[in-house]
């Protein structure tokens, strides 16, 4: 016995089932999406560290003593 599925029912049920995963695992979903948002701040970060002109050891060492 063979069952077919038009592609149009089976893009509904493909629809409720991520639906259905969606709000059943919310904690699931929000730490991809935590993920993702750590991924561009990072990669940011390293962009604009890249682009940012460079110090020497000292000036850094110098600078974290006046801080304090």
């Amino acid at each position: 016995m063979t069952t077919t599925i038009e592609s149009d029912e089976l893009k509904q049920l493909m629809k409720s089932a991520i639906a259905e995963v969606l709000e059943e695992r919310r904690d699931w979903m929000r730490g991809i999406v935590d993920e993702a948002l750590e991924d561009i701040a990072l990669q940011r970060a390293i962009d604009e560290g890249l682009e940012s002109h460079t110090v020497s050891r000292d000036e850094v060492f110098a600078y974290l003593e006046t801080a304090q």
